[in-house]
């Protein structure tokens, strides 16, 4: 056990993101059948979209935490981590402001979203060594931006899904002041803060994949 362990940087980390990885690949194909199904082109479009982002955050997460790479290739494949958390929060917002929201709210909110996310990634691109603080502000800050449309999305949204939707944002949330803050810190090493990080990613994942899944699918 020891040995398979020292081969892998971040054994629980990675093997729970490469767990999220292979279930977004079954997530794409329910999204894409079920829009196909029951919606309509952008349905299809915003779904498809929603699923290809997770799949890159959680491969590029499992790479990363997984692979024994020299500095440089790490440094890389973190940069690339980061970004992708950009890309789907970003997926994430597409069903529920395009096919959720539509009209002005939707496409005003799926517009900032997108402009935030590129800008996430250029920053990134250039300044990987920001201050956590500061990374962890943008992604909540980021992530939050729907409260401007609290109002449009509660005449939208049902109270259930409304409750998923919430859900998730505070799953995620709760997983980035852990990061931010590296605590608790359980058994460091083994299962600390980071690993309890990206256990709330995966609840959080989760909420929103049901949420767009059983109640946006139907808007």
């Amino acid at each position: 056990m020891k040995e398979w362990q020292c081969k892998l940087r971040d054994p629980f980390s990675g093997i729970s993101h490469l767990i999220g990885a292979f279930l977004s690949v079954g997530a794409i194909g329910i999204l894409v059948v079920f829009a196909a199904t029951y919606g309509n082109v952008r349905h299809i479009v915003s779904f498809g979209v929603y699923g290809f982002t997770m799949l890159l955050m959680y491969t590029s997460s499992a790479l990363y935490h997984l692979l024994p790479l020299k500095k440089d290739a790490l440094k890389i494949l973190r940069r690339i981590d980061h970004m992708m958390i950009f890309l789907f929060i970003a997926g994430t917002y597409t069903p529920i402001c395009l096919v959720g929201l539509k009209g002005a709210w939707g496409w005003s909110i799926f517009s900032v979203v997108w402009a935030i996310a590129l800008l996430g990634i250029l920053f990134k691109a250039f300044w990987l060594g920001a201050p956590r603080w500061l990374s962890t502000a943008v992604y909540i800050l980021m992530g939050w931006v729907a409260l401007i449309a609290i109002y449009p999305i509660a005449l939208k949204f049902s109270i259930p899904a409304m409750a998923w939707l919430f859900s998730g944002g505070v799953f995620y949330t709760v997983g980035a002041i852990v990061y931010a803050l590296k605590k608790p810190d359980f058994y460091p090493g083994v299962f600390g803060f980071h690993e309890l990080w990206h256990l709330f990613v995966m609840f959080g994942s989760f909420c929103h994949f049901w949420l767009i899944l059983r109640y946006v699918l139907y808007l």
